[in-house]
């Protein structure tokens, strides 16, 4: 990171980061071209949990290539200034590099996951999940092999 200053090392900061951030953005590389999608997301011992359907752009890419880099934030806000050139923004994000796992047909880690998901926009541990709906999904569980944090902060 280029600005020192402006770095998380703690790794308690950077899962409150994770944990208060409502959207996910997942990078996916399609031989040369770049693919982001923001997606709803659950995030537990250094793994993040993403729901998809199983087909899709993401899909077919992950099983060609399934390095993933990953972006959340948390409280961001414009600063307004008189001046255009002196607006800004203070915000926390996070950043991280990992290998994505398809889980197709394991229920049990399906219902593991989408649990950690429900978890984080309901705060509900526990859901029950129909044969028929975990029929229709992919979970795609990422390992985050490095992360980091920033924060542009008042």
């Amino acid at each position: 990171m280029r600005r020192k200053d402006k770095e998380i090392k703690e790794k308690s900061t950077i899962e409150k980061i994770i944990n208060e951030a409502v959207v996910c953005r997942i990078a996916l590389s399609d031989e040369n071209n770049p693919y982001i999608v923001p997606m709803n997301f659950g995030y537990q011992s250094n793994y993040i949990y993403l729901h998809s359907a199983r087909k899709g752009k993401k899909i077919d890419i992950l099983k060609v290539n399934n390095n993933v880099c990953f972006e959340v934030e948390a409280q961001v806000k414009v600063i307004e200034s008189e001046n255009a050139c002196d607006w800004t923004t203070s915000y926390y994000s996070v950043i991280g590099f990992g290998k994505a796992e398809l889980i197709i047909d394991d229920n049990d880690e399906k219902i593991k996951g989408l649990n950690v998901i429900m978890e984080k926009y309901s705060g509900n541990k526990i859901h029950e999940y129909s044969q028929e709906k975990l029929d229709k999904i992919t979970l795609i569980k990422i390992y985050l092999e490095s992360i980091s944090g920033k924060k542009s902060a008042l």
